[in-house]
């Protein structure tokens, strides 16, 4: 799992990268949880996350945010973040340009960002949002939705540990 630096909007972003075997493996970006209460790429569900896309043939990154751990910046309320990600789907872009398929990933406020993303972005074909924090921002901009994807709320913080995810899911 290298670690990774790379340019994002408002400077140097800070990531865990895993390379796949195959060049046209698809990609994965995993998001973290809200900087301002701890959310960081190191987080137990996104690590879990990330390792569930490796162990699946993705290329996936995982990284922290501005602001966050040695990435620059400053907290902007979801605005910076979401170009953060979008430099970051960019970067992973760049290293594996034959992937057949994109995935985006994300906890929380990590889920928010997530699915504005995929909304902005035509070649993310699906999405996995764990607690999406419906009682705090608005997702409206998601009708219609262009990606499958499924939502969970969490039961069990052991996730992705099983071989059948035992997940309550609003999609």
């Amino acid at each position: 799992m290298p670690e990774v630096i790379f340019n994002g909007p408002a400077g140097r972003l800070e990531g865990r990268f895993h390379p796949a075997k195959k060049r046209n493996a698809p990609i994965a970006l995993v998001l973290h949880l809200h900087p301002q209460f701890g959310g960081t790429m190191n987080n137990q569900i996104i690590y879990q996350m990330y390792y569930m896309f490796a162990k699946r043939g993705f290329a996936v990154l995982r990284f922290n945010f501005r602001g966050v751990g040695r990435s620059q910046g400053q907290f902007d309320h979801g605005q910076g973040e979401l170009s953060d990600a979008a430099a970051a789907l960019d970067w992973v872009q760049t290293v594996h340009p034959d992937a057949r398929a994109c995935w985006i990933a994300g906890f929380s406020f990590g889920a928010w960002i997530g699915m504005q993303l995929l909304m902005r972005r035509p070649e993310v074909e699906g999405f996995i949002s764990v607690a999406p924090p419906a009682n705090l921002h608005d997702f409206s901009f998601l009708a219609p939705c262009p990606s499958s994807g499924s939502s969970f709320m969490v039961s069990r913080i052991r996730l992705f540990r099983r071989k059948t995810f035992r997940l309550w899911s609003t999609s």
